[in-house]
């Protein structure tokens, strides 16, 4: 589990608050490789390697070598136009496409680099959240479409969970840790009520439960846009209109909530993706502070990672969006401006080479 010593924390407020006052001001060049926290403090996370297109993944080949000499056309690139939310899972990492109406995987360990959801069966809309299930299934919310899609780690499709009739607009989607059950984020609409997690049996298809209505109270909620669940199994739900992060017991019942509309380390100004790691830590995406702040099970907060900044330079972002944390602890954060995924890894957990 992440700490920070008493006598450290003041000095990481100070910091953390003179990042955020500066975050609009011209980056100066990193020396030596980019942790956070900064030095002096001990670092907990280390910047690995970015993805962004499909020569981030794909081994180089002979035969495209010979081309570019004898014909001078280079090798035919492909990538992220507006990706949107992650989810990361034996050294694959799986990207939604908002433009592409696709997800795009990156398959580190295979050099591949894969898009599916672009056809039929299984014809992604408009692909918004997406999650992995202990199941090893792929669940992808479309907004176009009022539904959550289910495909295997391959990208076959498999099926469909949920419609217009029992979804507004989906935008996120998580499961507990055994794979059973399906909570989707239904952000509703300005003028819709239904601003809830609706959950579903997530083999059948069938509708369990909602939790939370339209509201500023405990267990009500203001355009919910991600959420994330615990190894214990509780479910954290980002409540980006009322600005705190809201937790729930496995049954839906309301457990405690943290956060606050602000400027400062701690609160919120537009917060937006949303995950846990193997601790129960959890990690809230703000994409007005361009950062992802990490807290512990009691909301408190331990340290952030990245800031705002003009340049897509590694941990630097201007519109950052969903996160993801894989099996050994790696966080991988979008941002749809720079169309691109940064991968931190735990400062304990052995480097990989930054190319296949």
């Amino acid at each position: 589990m992440l700490k920070m010593s008493v006598r450290a924390r003041p000095a990481f407020l100070v910091l953390t608050a003179f990042l955020f006052a500066c975050a609009s001001t011209p980056e100066a060049p990193t020396v030596g490789p980019l942790v956070y926290p900064p030095p002096p403090e001990e670092p907990r996370f280390i910047f690995e390697r970015t993805l962004s297109f499909s020569d981030s993944v794909e081994k180089a080949k002979f035969s495209d070598r010979l081309k570019l000499l004898a014909t001078g056309a280079p090798k035919e690139v492909r990538g992220l136009t507006k990706p949107y939310d992650v989810a990361a899972y034996k050294d694959r990492v799986y990207v939604t496409d908002t433009v592409r109406k696709a997800v795009v995987m990156f398959d580190i360990a295979g050099g591949r680099y894969v898009e599916f959801g672009n056809e039929e069966p299984g014809m992604l809309v408009k692909p918004a959240g997406i999650a992995i299930s202990a199941r090893d299934e792929i669940f992808v919310v479309d907004i176009g479409a009022n539904q959550v899609l289910v495909y295997d780690l391959d990208g076959h499709y498999l099926r469909s969970i949920g419609g217009q009739s029992q979804l507004q607009r989906p935008s996120d989607v998580t499961l507990d840790p055994t794979g059973t059950r399906l909570y989707i984020v239904d952000a509703g609409g300005v003028d819709s009520q239904a601003h809830a997690v609706q959950v579903f049996d997530a083999q059948t298809g069938a509708f369990l439960q909602t939790i939370g209505k339209r509201g500023q109270n405990n267990g009500e909620f203001n355009f919910p846009l991600q959420a994330a669940v615990a190894p214990s199994g509780k479910l954290y739900v980002v409540d980006s209109g009322n600005f705190r992060i809201q937790a729930f017991n496995a049954d839906g019942s309301f457990d405690t909530t943290f956060g606050s509309l602000g400027r400062y380390p701690g609160q919120f100004a537009r917060p937006k993706g949303i995950a846990t790691d193997s601790a129960g830590n959890i990690y809230v995406v703000d994409t007005a502070f361009g950062n992802v702040q990490i807290f512990n099970g009691d909301g408190q907060l331990l340290l952030f990672i990245g800031d705002r900044g003009q340049v897509g330079a590694p941990g630097k972002y201007m519109l950052p969006a969903g996160i993801d944390i894989d099996e050994n602890g790696r966080v991988y954060v979008v941002d749809q401006f720079f169309r691109k995924v940064d991968i931190f890894r735990p400062a304990a957990l052995p480097a990989k080479a930054a190319t296949p």
